[in-house]
């Protein structure tokens, strides 16, 4: 019998914004969107759905890629 991994993505916004002492209202001046927004998506611990230009804003503002706020394991 096979066991069925199921992957996860976890999503890692708190842990990079306190990584860069960012607070959710300069993440969303630089972003142009409101602080619940960013608030609502860091409070996450699964990637919200977010699109590209979402992705390389918070890549931009946060001086990071993909790869530090989005972590995958095959749990």
């Amino acid at each position: 019998m096979v066991s069925l991994v199921t992957p996860m993505i976890k999503w890692r916004l708190r842990q990079v914004m306190a990584d860069r002492n960012m607070t959710n209202r300069a993440l969303a001046e630089a972003l142009g969107v409101h602080e619940t927004s960013i608030s609502n998506m860091k409070r996450r611990d699964t990637m919200p759905r977010v699109d590209g230009e979402m992705l390389d804003g918070l890549c931009k503002a946060l001086a990071c890629g993909p790869g530090d706020l989005i972590d995958y394991s095959a749990e």
